[in-house]
């Protein structure tokens, strides 16, 4: 019975957190799903978010409503960066995926040595009424930390799901890394297309960063832990398939719950490399495809 109530909880935590690791891979899945950069610095502006939403709760501010207000000037963020790479790198010719990458990394970098310099090494946390709650449904307790965040996921998921399958922006950016020319004939600016959605993933990484932060303590180099799991989660759901996002994290999630509740907690940050090696080898296309 112990094993039978303790693999329950596992289960029940790792759909949960899951859907939190959902919402963090989310911008991933538009800048490495839908337009082909390799943003390994999407972890660490995510772990830039949550430091907003820490300033921000110091004030009193909800961090799931930080989490959206943040998302707007991470939006711009993102567009002014996109139009900085896409010069430097795209319309010269650079943009191949070695020079990109040795890009992200270093603003990977430079991202946790400005939090460093800004609010030191130590962990920062939130305050929120929800925060040390739990709801018990029989055997399964699931903190109110991992709860409140997880349902935020679904919604958010679905509603960028009917942006780019229902509107012309959203079809345009599911267009662009595959039919650039096709965009061109049509009147419309490629560049245009790209700029918005690098914007779209950094609105998407302020609203992760309010959700992480809200199921436990960050540092300036939390986001490391993260950039494994990110892309597994990206490349098991087969890129570019945003509703395929929300089932890869919560098979990751759950793989971690049941690794660390009857392994151990340190074996749990190699699941998803082991999933991604796997995805790799033996689906490469991921579980539902790439995305066309």
């Amino acid at each position: 019975m112990l094993i039978l109530d303790l693999g329950l909880n596992a289960f029940a935590t790792g759909i949960v957190l899951g859907s939190v690791y959902a919402l963090v891979a989310l911008g991933l899945a538009i800048t490495f799903g839908l337009l082909h950069i390799p943003n390994v610095a999407h972890p660490a502006m995510v772990i830039a978010g949550s430091y907003a939403v820490v300033v921000s709760n110091a004030y009193g501010v909800d961090p799931l409503l930080s989490g959206l207000f943040w998302a707007v000037p991470f939006y711009v963020a993102g567009v002014l960066f996109y139009g900085f790479y896409s010069y430097v790198f795209e319309a010269r010719g650079r943009g191949n995926t070695l020079q990109s990458l040795t890009l992200f990394f270093g603003v990977s970098l430079i991202v946790e040595i400005a939090l460093v310099v800004a609010f030191g090494t130590d962990l920062r946390s939130i305050s929120a009424g929800y925060v040390g709650r739990s709801l018990s449904l029989g055997f399964v307790v699931i903190p109110y930390r991992f709860l409140v965040p997880a349902l935020l996921t679904p919604v958010i998921i679905l509603l960028l799901w009917l942006y780019l399958n229902r509107t012309n922006t959203g079809l345009a950016i599911r267009a662009v890394a595959y039919e650039e020319r096709a965009l061109h004939i049509c009147g419309i600016d490629p560049v245009s297309v790209k700029r918005h959605a690098f914007g779209l993933a950094m609105a998407m990484a302020a609203i992760a960063g309010a959700a992480l932060v809200i199921t436990g303590p960050v540092d300036p180099f939390a986001g490391r832990v993260h950039l494994g799991r990110v892309f597994a989660i990206v490349v098991l759901a087969g890129l570019g398939t945003i509703p395929g996002t929300l089932l890869a994290a919560m098979l990751i999630g759950v793989a971690e719950s049941f690794v660390m509740a009857f392994l151990s907690p340190s074996w749990a940050p190699g699941v998803a490399f082991a999933i991604l090696l796997a995805t790799l080898g033996l689906r490469p296309q991921g579980l539902f495809g790439a995305l066309r």
